[in-house]
């Protein structure tokens, strides 16, 4: 399944493929209500019809139980449960397994529709006024709104394995660089889940960094250009407002190969390091990303390492 969403992590077209899951609910006078949700291609192993599931002991709510899938045990979500929804008699058939953060996981569904490959200009942020921590994108299609759920942050709160490290155990590398030096030091920071973005900046703060957030790669690139502009302006060098970009690859807008291809391509930050914060960072990811221009990638469980490697890119050599 993931052939020719390769093509797509290794390009700018700012494009996505997402497959088309529901699950429906039940309003209080019991009429169904269709509810319409996505996940990155880049993310699907898999989709399977529901074989035998084995219940855990004590399992954390949300947590449906076990399967086994070709001598691998997979933990299953239920996601329904985890969204809050009355699903009343309807029954979850399909099973989604998915792949990332060097995590296997499968979520329960009730069917799954299509896949449809769209451009992130048509993935917007959720509005303030329906914002949810589960949801990271709106897809508007002519009939009906698909909602990007927030996989990094739905799993990571309910498997150990794959939540994000302590601060505590990051923040004891704090003694690798003073931090008054780091002070003077400013991080963008691009991510367009709250949970993965709060972790970041929280990690980097602790250290003594100063840190931009943006939702997303448009809005990280709106910061960049009036930076430059303010730059211009009073004859400074870029790198006294920014010392270095980290930016996720899935957002809205602009993703984070097209904004890596803007920074290379515009001649004052040429030289501006950059990392890829990514779940999608496999080997063969890492590769393609460095030669579009990143100095460096991370994968979202690896925060230990983060304040080492901003040390490192920021450093004045």
């Amino acid at each position: 399944m993931n052939n020719n969403t390769n093509i797509l992590l290794e390009s700018t077209t700012n494009e996505l493929e997402i497959v088309e899951f529901r699950i429906d609910e039940v309003d209080n006078h019991g009429e169904m209500i269709p509810c319409y949700y996505g996940v990155n291609v880049a993310k699907v192993r898999e989709i399977i019809r529901m074989p035998q599931i084995s219940r855990m002991v004590n399992s954390r709510p949300g947590v449906e139980g076990m399967i086994k899938l070709r001598e691998k045990v997979i933990t299953i979500i239920n996601l329904a449960q985890v969204l809050g929804k009355n699903t009343g008699e309807m029954v979850a058939d399909r099973i989604v397994i998915l792949e990332f953060n060097n995590l296997t996981v499968g979520v329960l569904v009730q069917s799954v529709s299509r896949i449809y490959r769209i451009s992130w200009k048509n993935v917007e942020p959720p509005s303030r006024s329906v914002h949810s921590e589960q949801v990271t994108g709106l897809v508007k299609m002519d009939d009906r709104i698909i909602l990007v759920l927030d996989f990094e942050k739905i799993i990571g709160e309910l498997c150990n394995e794959s939540a994000l490290k302590p601060i505590e155990d990051i923040t004891t590398l704090a003694g690798a660089i003073e931090c008054n030096a780091r002070r003077s030091r400013c991080v963008l920071v691009a991510d367009d889940s709250l949970f993965i973005r709060s972790a970041l900046c929280t990690v980097l703060r602790s250290a003594g960094y100063t840190v931009i957030e943006a939702e997303n790669g448009a809005v990280a690139w709106d910061i960049i250009q009036e930076r430059i502009r303010l730059c211009l302006e009073d004859g400074t060098d870029f790198k006294s407002h920014i010392s270095m970009i980290i930016t996720d690859i899935e957002m809205p807008q602009i993703d984070g190969l097209r904004l890596t291809h803007l920074v290379r391509t515009e001649n004052t930050l040429k030289d501006l390091p950059l990392a890829i914060f990514s779940s999608l960072a496999s080997e063969d990811n890492k590769r393609r990303w460095l030669s579009l221009g990143a100095d460096h990638i991370l994968s979202k469980p690896d925060l230990p390492n983060l304040v080492r490697v901003v040390d490192e890119m920021t450093s004045d050599k």
